[in-house]
């Protein structure tokens, strides 16, 4: 498994409803990218939790734009006129991530656009797991594109990792903010998707896609862990919650009898 690498070649606008301060890009072989900065307020954490978001809903059969790494170079940027985009820029010189942009695509819309129960109980039990806390009614971070449900931003999941202390706590975590998640009231088949989606995601698939991340975006010298630590403890965080998942499915269950 890898991901390919390519160059940011013009920014072409800033998109503001992000967090993270992402921007439209066009890259060296002329494709679009949605860019997610490293030098934006959550750092590299936040590229780590979409790219492993995003490869295991790929792993999952799930629909999520092609990853890419994308290079800045020095040079790019200079010519910013505002401020505040051209320090980002300089603060993410190097590898960033980018998410191939689905021109035309539209936001989900649960009120609309009404999602079969096993695709929506596979997404729920994906954010559980995840501990994906922005999969909301007011940011649904879904796409209808071709009519087709796509599934993007994920960078923040597995939000453990920004104190990175009694990780092991947080692997059994029920997740209750699933109660919040938008596709919660269609979700009726949480118990029959499970085994098949744990099929899907052993432990093997799990260390391909954590060893996707770049050690550069590992120099996390205030937690004194090094880079091969830091993917060991990934890996072993995402296998024990897939193995104990019936704690984030009982949750989930549980919220939505509430809901319906």
């Amino acid at each position: 498994m890898e991901l390919r690498t390519t160059n940011v070649t013009r920014y072409i606008m800033p998109l503001r409803e992000g967090g993270s301060l992402p921007a439209l890009a066009e890259a060296d072989d002329e494709f679009k990218y949605v860019v997610k900065f490293r030098g934006a307020g959550h750092g590299a954490k936040a590229l780590i939790a979409e790219l492993i978001g995003g490869e295991v809903a790929r792993v999952l059969g799930l629909r999520v734009p092609e990853i890419v790494f994308l290079q800045l170079d020095e040079a790019f940027g200079q010519a910013e006129g505002d401020e505040e985009i051209q320090d980002l820029l300089k603060a993410s010189r190097g590898l960033n991530l980018g998410l191939h942009f689905l021109s035309g695509a539209l936001g989900f819309d649960p009120t609309v656009n009404i999602i079969d129960p096993e695709l929506a109980s596979k997404i729920v039990w994906l954010d559980a797991l995840l501990t994906n806390i922005d999969r909301t009614i007011r940011n649904t971070n879904l796409l209808m594109w071709h009519k087709e449900l796509w599934l993007i931003d994920h960078g923040s999941s597995l939000y453990f990792h920004y104190s990175w202390v009694n990780w092991e706590k947080h692997v059994l975590s029920p997740f209750g903010q699933v109660k919040d998640h938008v596709l919660l009231p269609r979700a009726s088949r949480l118990v029959e998707v499970d085994a098949g989606l744990k099929a899907l995601l052993t432990p093997e698939k799990i260390r391909e896609i954590v060893h996707l991340i770049p050690d550069e975006w590992l120099n996390w010298e205030d937690f004194g862990v090094l880079p091969s630590e830091v993917k060991d403890t990934y890996v072993r965080f995402l296998v024990e919650r897939v193995a104990n998942s019936e704690i984030f499915i009982k949750e989930a269950q549980h919220a939505r009898e509430i809901l319906v």
